[in-house]
C-alpha cells in the first residue's frame, strides 16, 4: 500500500513512510558536495549540505568547506534560513533541540524536548508534553497545549488532542474543529480526514467536500487523489468524481502527468485518462 495510513500505524512509523515518499521526489534533485571522509553526506540545501562523522553532524558548503563544525548529536537540513540541531544527554539519547543559522549562530537555545523544522515561517517544539509554536526569534506564538502538532501547510497546521484532529490558522485559532478520528495535511486546497475508519476530504473552512467513504485515501497531486475501497486503488478528482476506475492492487501519486500501478503483479504507468504508458 503506498497511501500511508497513518491512522492505523504509530506515529514513528508513519514519519518514517512520509520520509521514504520524500526520497523519491527529491533524489532527482538532490546535489551532494563531491568530498570524501565522511561517514554521511547529505544533498545542498539553502547551499549547505549536512555532514556526520564518528557520531557529530554539520554543514559544509558546496565547496567542501565546514562552515559549521560537527559538534551536533542532531542537525536536520536548513529550512526557510534555519536549522534544527540537537545535544545528547549523558545516557546518549538527543535531550534538548534548536536552531542554528547559515553561519552556525545559535538563534533559538537548545531547550526545547521535541521540534521540527520551519516551515511557513512557524516551527512546531515541545515542552512538558505539550507542542506549541514558535517564530524564527524564539517566541512562542501559539502557547504548549496540543499533544502532537504538525508543519504548517498552506496556511493551516494539524493538531492533535485527546485523540482529536483538526486544524488551526497562525493566530493558533482553531479554524477546523478537533473532531476527526485522523486527518493529513492540506494538498491543493483540501485535506485527506477520516472518522470510523473512513476517509473523505475536507476544504480549508472544514466544508466535507467528498464524503467520508473509503477505506482508504491519499492526498491531491496534479488534481488527482488515490482512493482505495474493496482492496482496489483508483483516482478521483476535487469534485470527488472517479477518473479512473478503482481496479489496481497497488497505486502511487501522479507526478509530471504520470502515476506507477500495480495490477496481477505487475507494475507500470498510467496517464491522467487511465491509459498505459510503455
Amino acid at each position: 500500500m503506498k497511501i500511508f495510513n497513518i491512522k492505523k500505524l504509530g506515529m514513528a512509523v508513519a514519519v518514517a513512510g512520509l520520509a521514504l515518499v520524500g526520497q523519491t521526489a527529491w533524489a532527482d534533485d538532490c546535489v551532494k558536495p563531491q568530498v570524501s571522509g565522511y561517514e554521511y553526506v547529505g544533498c545542498l540545501e539553502e547551499g549547505l549540505a549536512r555532514v556526520e562523522q564518528n557520531g557529530k553532524r554539520g554543514f559544509i558548503d558546496k565547496t567542501g568547506k565546514v562552515i559549521i563544525l560537527l559538534q551536533y548529536d542532531y542537525a536536520h537540513d536548513l529550512s526557510e534560513g534555519l536549522a534544527l540541531v540537537g545535544q545528547n544527554d549523558k545516557h546518549g539519547f538527543i535531550d534538548k533541540y534548536g536552531f542554528i543559522d547559515k553561519t552556525g549562530k545559535v538563534v533559538i537555545p537548545l531547550r526545547y524536548d521535541d521540534a521540527w523544522p520551519f516551515s511557513e515561517g512557524l516551527a512546531q517544539v515541545r515542552q512538558n508534553d505539550k507542542y506549541g509554536f514558535i517564530n524564527k526569534t524564539g517566541k512562542v506564538v501559539i502557547p504548549f497545549r496540543y499533544d502532537f502538532a504538525w508543519p504548517f501547510s498552506e496556511g493551516l497546521a494539524r493538531v492533535k488532542q485527546n485523540g482529536k484532529y483538526g486544524f488551526i490558522d497562525k493566530t493558533g485559532k482553531v479554524v477546523i474543529p478537533l473532531r476527526y478520528d485522523y486527518a493529513d495535511d492540506f494538498s491543493e486546497g483540501l485535506a485527506r480526514v477520516g472518522q470510523n475508519d473512513k476517509d473523505g476530504f475536507i476544504d480549508k473552512t472544514g466544508k466535507v467536500v467528498i464524503p467520508l467513504r473509503y477505506d482508504d485515501a491519499g492526498y491531491f497531486s496534479e488534481g488527482l487523489a488515490i482512493v482505495k475501497q474493496n482492496d482496489k486503488y483508483g483516482l478521483i478528482d476535487k469534485t470527488g468524481k472517479v477518473v479512473i476506475p478503482l481496479r489496481y492492487d497497488d497505486a502511487w501519486p501522479f507526478s509530471e502527468g504520470l502515476a506507477r500501478v500495480e495490477q496481477n503483479g505487475q507494475e507500470f504507468y498510467i496517464d491522467k485518462q487511465g491509459r498505459r504508458i510503455q
